[in-house]
């Protein structure tokens, strides 16, 4: 008896952890709570399949326990239980499945006036690039990338030049929907700032993709949710989020890429004539 109750403790005290614990989500910035959402149907099912486990247990040790003159049967199959196991584990899968499903086709399906933001991850920085006045980014491959071009931008595209390349914190307006466009030169990265609930891998020699939209302004962490090496704990920055005119007002200060191509241009030059 003894037992079959600390088992039954044991499995009310875990789901009530889970339901008032202090370690909760941060506040959501973003139009993702159909993450949340999800996240919480899968909890009640598995919380539900754990709890009916434990206690079943407990009914086994209570029930089954050793007494003095008892034999156990042995029973190799039960068909009917078999049964409800395979139609109850079925229907509790396709619940969680179903659920996801739906959110991812809705993560992956951009809307068209989404504005294309990229962002790359190396060890153990995060770069990002805007798009000009143009309002369209210019291509790129990995094989560009040096000191002077560290996005790897295509000096031969015409749509590239007046690209924003950021090294810093990258700004976003309030209430406008993103596209993240994911790139990585070395190893896996993963770009996730948990108010947003939005995350997506980095893989070499590809780009992958997601969006969402800001819907409060403030600051917001950077991590990368990938073990990507020794620093991967420091590999951090941040996301501002800001009114349309303040966002504005910080974008003309930036410079482009044709800009800051010339500025390591001219100090380049300059290195050389000096150590010449």
């Amino acid at each position: 008896m003894a037992v079959a109750i600390i088992l039954l403790l044991v499995a009310v005290a875990s789901v009530l952890f889970h339901i008032y614990s202090p370690w909760w989500w941060t506040p959501i910035a973003s139009n993702w709570r159909y993450i949340d959402d999800t996240i919480n149907i899968t909890f009640w099912i598995t919380g539900a399949v754990f709890f009916a486990v434990i206690a079943f247990m407990a009914y086994c040790v209570f029930r089954f326990h050793h007494k003095e003159g008892r034999r156990a049967a042995y029973n190799p199959e039960n068909k009917k239980l078999e049964w409800w196991l395979s139609i109850g584990t079925g229907i509790g899968v396709a619940a969680m499945l179903a659920p996801g499903l739906i959110v991812w086709h809705q993560f992956v399906t951009v809307p068209a006036d989404a504005t294309e933001v990229e962002v790359m991850g190396q060890q153990w920085q995060w770069s990002y690039r805007l798009p000009g006045k143009d309002g369209r980014l210019g291509t790129s491959d990995a094989r560009h990338v040096s000191s002077e071009n560290p996005m790897g931008l295509n000096l031969d595209d015409p749509y590239g030049k007046d690209d924003v390349v950021i090294q810093d914190d990258l700004h976003l307006p309030v209430g406008k929907p993103v596209k993240v466009l994911l790139r990585s030169i070395d190893v896996l990265h993963d770009f996730y700032v948990p108010e947003f609930r939005a995350k997506m891998d980095m893989i070499p020699g590809a780009v992958t993709y997601f969006w969402f939209t800001p819907t409060r302004t403030g600051t917001f962490e950077v991590l990368c949710a990938e073990l990507c090496g020794v620093a991967h704990a420091q590999m951090r920055s941040k996301v501002i989020v800001q009114e349309e005119r303040e966002y504005h007002a910080w974008l003309e200060k930036q410079r482009t890429f044709a800009e800051l191509s010339e500025q390591r241009g001219v100090a380049k030059a300059a290195y050389k004539a000096d150590s010449e």
